[in-house]
């Protein structure tokens, strides 16, 4: 736990200082910076996701690895839909919402594809990995 605090610290810094031209790709994939407010402490978290645009929507994956618990950004993000992304050097103030049935099975096939270890991690736990869409809040 305390290495993967260590990593993510890291990995957010060196995305901040280079504007997300190192760290904004992972495993092929792009990466953004999800700020949450913390549903306990009240402070702000940020943990780097790998995500998938779908029209004005970014798209991110509750998977925790496979684990038997949500992540604590997507706890936060339940407790506090507010947020903020950082993509490259752009923040944007994201409004989050879990996809619905529909919803999700137009976008898990789309989110196989960029990471198939997706479809290993849904089949490792047995609750839902939730498919959440980070929709752009007005102003």
């Amino acid at each position: 736990m305390v290495f993967q605090r260590a990593a993510t610290r890291l990995h957010s810094f060196v995305y901040r200082v280079t504007n997300g031209k190192i760290g904004g790709r992972m495993l092929g994939s792009p990466v953004l910076l999800l700020i949450t407010t913390g549903r306990k402490s009240g402070r702000e978290r940020t943990v780097p996701l790998l995500y998938l645009r779908d029209g004005e929507n970014l798209i991110v994956v509750g998977s925790n690895g496979g684990a038997a618990t949500h992540p604590a950004w997507w706890l936060n993000l339940r407790a506090n839909p507010e947020a903020i992304v950082e993509v490259g050097d752009q923040k944007l103030r994201v409004r989050a919402k879990k996809a619905d049935p529909e919803e999700k099975d137009r976008l898990w096939p789309k989110l196989v594809a960029m990471y198939p270890s997706y479809e290993d991690y849904q089949r490792r736990t047995d609750r839902e990995i939730p498919v959440v869409l980070l929709k752009p809040a007005g102003g």
